[in-house]
């Protein structure tokens, strides 16, 4: 007991020995100060404050923690199933076999009456952006006029080629056309002509046309495209004409007044018409005429729901410079136009009007026979009132009708010459010229109002065949002259064109109304006594060939199928029936 007792005290002293020594260490004294801190603004931390990484961590995997790639595959088992799909058939459009399409094609032929005919086309691209091309045609026939005392034969040669190229602000394109004519005056009056009087006329008449012609197409700009025009156009009895034009087509922003406004088009033109003719009918002068004409013409175009609207105007001065008077036009250019039944049923009506520079080369282009002792003026159209609809019937079947009612101050209108000749006298120290024996045409001018109506039907009956239809009315209101000289009521064509495989063909068939010309009291000079009527006619054209391979392909025409001898002008006949057959290849350089 004494023993235990012992130990315990042992072990309660050094006990009281540790905890003497642990009281001797030192104490760390407390430094901090109460202090009083006024805060006048509240702290706005910024991106600056914060801490930034400036190095982007890269972590390196150990290679026991690396992805490990993935192999798998998909066993199929079989599923059992009642269901069967149906077999469908697979539907489409026949397109029929491609075309290949050539830029070049040469072609020749051979008709009755000696009816030779060529035509060329050659066309190149380059990788430099530029572009050429050249265009000839000729065809010639002799003689196919029944019962005509004259040579009726005629010829005509026309040229051409252009040079294109595509800069960084524009494209430009430069060419020139040329043309050769050749036609006889062969249409004698019905009254008796002695063989003497028939050997002395000369009937040949020549023309000949050279154009120079340029145009620019901007590219983001407000002028979008300008065009020129020079040609000079003469005939075989020292007859010249001098033609140039100079137009362009703006387009005007107007955002700057609002942003929903669409832009203005503007276009302007500049015409300027020089000729003479070696002298009048009469024999007496000189016909001169020169013209010059400024246009501007700006449209603004909107939709308000579903009307499309066109507004415009064309203002016009007008500098008959022979005779020394200015005149200033201005006439509306307005349209509205509204889809009735979206793609099926679309109604339009408008008012216009124009100022025609007419000119030697047109009327020679309409009617060949014309004397060169022309009065040349300008027809002033005062108004042009139309409307109409147009549409389908079905996704295929077209149509259109337009109503129009037209008021014309100075309107052409051929009338033939008065004959110099009673075709039995020869009168002494008298020299006639080749269109003095009542086998030309003049123009007489008159203010006409005109109401025309026009349709027009075309029906794809298949894949294969098109066939078509349209026709006009016209009823006109004369100031002067007695009768709408050589313009018919009514004009007809039906058309239609077939293709199957390598084979196709077309037709036409076109009516002409009757017309009217002048009867005179006797020979020149005399007055208008009667009215002498063109009998209306059918004239029916057939075409057809076969393509023996898309380069290589054969054709023939046929025209006046019905060998009719109508007028297509007083005393003018045309050819009978005609057939022309040739060969064409198309080929690629």
């Amino acid at each position: 007991m004494k023993k235990f007792a012992f130990i315990l005290g042992v072990i309660f002293t050094t006990f009281h020995i540790n905890a003497q020594k642990n009281e001797k260490k030192e104490v760390a004294k407390d430094t901090v100060k109460t202090e009083v801190i006024n805060v006048t603004t509240s702290y706005t931390p910024t991106v600056a404050d914060a801490f930034k990484i400036k190095k982007s961590p890269i972590i390196r995997l150990s290679e026991k923690s690396q992805k490990k790639k993935l192999k798998y595959t998909i066993s199929f088992a079989p599923v059992a199933s009642t269901f069967v799909p149906k077999s469908g058939v697979v539907k489409g459009i026949d397109l029929g076999v491609k075309e290949r399409l050539f830029n070049n094609y040469i072609a020749a032929g051979y008709g009755n009456y000696s009816t030779p005919f060529a035509e060329i086309f050659l066309h190149r691209n380059t990788r430099f952006d530029t572009e050429y091309g050249l265009y000839a045609k000729y065809i010639s026939s002799e003689n196919g006029v029944r019962d005509a005392l004259l040579s009726s034969s005629y010829r005509n040669l026309n040229l051409g080629a252009y040079y294109m190229k595509e800069e960084r602000y524009f494209d430009w394109k430069i060419g020139f056309d040329v043309e050769c004519n050749a036609y006889n005056w062969y249409g004698l009056p019905a009254r008796p002509f002695n063989q003497a009087i028939i050997n002395a006329i000369d009937p040949a008449q020549k023309f000949n046309y050279f154009e120079l012609n340029g145009q620019l197409a901007f590219k983001d700009a407000y002028i979008e495209n300008a065009n020129t025009t020079l040609y000079l156009f003469t005939d075989h009895l020292k007859s010249r004409e001098i033609y140039f034009s100079l137009a362009s087509a703006l387009e005007l922003p107007l955002t700057g007044i609002g942003r929903n406004f669409n832009p203005l088009n503007i276009n302007t033109s500049l015409q300027y018409l020089d000729g003479e003719f070696a002298r009048n009918y009469n024999g007496s002068a000189k016909e001169t005429y020169r013209f010059f004409n400024f246009k501007i013409n700006p449209v603004y175009r909107f939709e308000v729901e579903k009307l499309n609207i066109k507004l415009g105007t064309k203002l016009y001065a007008a500098f008959d410079l022979e005779n020394s008077l200015t005149d200033f036009f201005a006439y509306p250019d307005v349209e509205i136009s509204y889809p009735v039944v979206s793609g099926l049923v679309h109604l339009y009506l408008g008012a216009g009007g124009d100022l025609e520079m007419n000119n030697y080369k047109n009327f020679t282009d309409t009617n060949p026979f014309v004397s060169p002792t022309l009065f040349i003026t300008q027809t002033n159209q005062q108004y042009n009132i139309f409307g109409g609809i147009n549409g389908k019937f079905s996704s295929n079947v077209t149509y259109g009708i337009r109503g129009s009612y037209t008021s014309e101050e100075d309107k052409a209108l051929f009338v033939r010459n008065n004959s110099k000749t009673d075709g039995t006298t020869i009168v002494s120290n008298v020299t006639l010229l080749g269109y003095e024996y009542g086998n030309s045409f003049n123009v007489f001018y008159d203010d006409i109002k005109t109401l025309s109506i026009y349709a027009e039907l075309e029906v794809p009956v298949s894949s294969k065949l098109t066939i078509g239809m349209n026709g006009q009315v016209n009823s006109y209101s004369l100031t002067n002259q007695q009768q709408a000289w050589n313009l018919p009521d009514i004009e007809t064509a039906l058309y239609g064109k077939y293709k199957k495989d390598k084979w196709y063909a077309g037709a036409d068939l076109f009516f002409v109304g009757t017309r009217k010309d002048v009867v005179y009291s006797s020979i020149f000079p005399s007055t208008i006594t009667g009215i002498q009527n063109l009998d209306s006619y059918l004239d029916l054209n057939l075409n057809g060939g076969y393509h023996f391979n898309d380069m290589l392909s054969a054709y023939i025409k046929f025209n006046n199928v019905l060998n009719t001898n109508y007028q297509r002008y007083a005393n003018f006949n045309v050819q009978g029936f005609q057939v022309l057959a040739g060969i064409a290849y198309k080929f690629g350089f």
